[in-house]
């Protein structure tokens, strides 16, 4: 047995050689060395981006709570003493006889009612795309979603004489009814339409004597939580955050929203004999982002379902 054990070993040594060297080489000093300065640029870019998202945020927290001397005499990215943030505050709903409240409200009523009636209509059209044929159904979804790539500014000046022909200017309505147009919300529904209603179901419930108003309001939408509030949300955060359709309609200030009047009060703090009112505008700023804070809490876990509901379908 010993001859077999010894020519055993002997067999296996250039074999154990040749692993410990191939182990050498891969994870040898240089390899680590790539690997480690690797990591160290990802984590130096995260850190970056990490910086430019909070530091802003830190900018207008700590503002909130200075008063307009002690905005440009203190470090910006820190609080100091005393503090002003209620009387700010106080100043803020009070400053023009409360045009600010009244601009919150606005946007209230903009957000809300362009949510609504967006995600609605985008139900209504993705369901259409989803269950029925018709003729050049395919070409018409395309050019709908060929829209998206349109810039903008291509469209003030149709939307403007449009507009301004059906007397909707310095009116919500022309603000309103042209955001309720939202051809990536038509998609996002259509393709949520598409994986929670089987067509099955659908031919089921036709069976029961269901008409087909009933098996979009009964059967679909409550199987559709997730799409609808994913479509909503994003509507809602578009619709509270736009500030170009209002620009060009609006002219009246007590119609404007949140952001195009503390961008007017921007512009006349910076004008020539414009009164600073930077600390007003800094709390402004942060209790304009409050409503979208309690909508992405509220409506989280519906959102981040809808967004992975396509990636964990079978």
């Amino acid at each position: 047995m010993a001859p077999i054990s010894a020519k055993h070993q002997t067999a296996n040594a250039p074999v154990s050689a040749s692993g410990s060297t191939g182990l050498a080489q891969t994870c040898g000093p240089e390899k680590k060395g790539t690997v480690f300065m690797g990591a160290i640029g990802r984590h130096i870019i995260l850190v970056v981006f990490l910086l430019y998202s909070v530091l802003p945020a830190m900018w207008i927290i700590a503002a909130m709570t200075k008063d307009n001397g002690q905005i440009f005499s203190t470090f910006g990215l820190w609080f100091s003493y005393p503090f002003h943030f209620l009387e700010n505050l106080a100043d803020l709903v009070t400053y023009q006889d409360g045009i600010f409240v009244r601009w919150f409200g606005n946007s209230l009523i903009y957000a809300g009612s362009i949510s609504f009636g967006s995600t609605m209509i985008c139900a209504l059209g993705g369901y259409a795309f989803s269950k029925y044929d018709f003729p050049a159904k395919q070409f018409i979804f395309n050019f709908i979603l060929g829209t998206i790539m349109v810039p903008s500014t291509a469209l003030v000046l149709p939307l403007f004489l449009m507009l301004n022909k059906m007397g909707l200017v310095n009116n919500m309505l022309g603000v309103i009814l042209p955001s309720l147009v939202n051809p990536f919300g038509l998609y996002l529904m259509k393709v949520f339409w598409d994986s929670s209603l089987p067509n099955e179901l659908i031919e089921a419930s036709r069976l029961e004597g269901a008409s087909e108003l009933q098996i979009f309001w009964r059967i679909g939408l409550p199987l559709m939580q997730t799409g609808l509030v994913t479509v909503a949300l994003l509507a809602f955060v578009g619709a509270w955050n736009n500030f170009f359709l209002p620009l060009i309609v609006l002219s009246e200030q007590h119609l404007f929203p949140i952001t195009l009047g503390l961008n007017v009060w921007n512009s006349l703090t910076n004008a020539a004999g414009g009164k600073p009112i930077y600390n007003l505008i800094a709390v402004g700023s942060m209790v304009s982002v409050l409503p979208l804070l309690i909508a992405f809490v509220v409506l989280g876990k519906y959102w981040r379902g809808g967004l992975t509901a396509g990636a964990t379908k079978g």
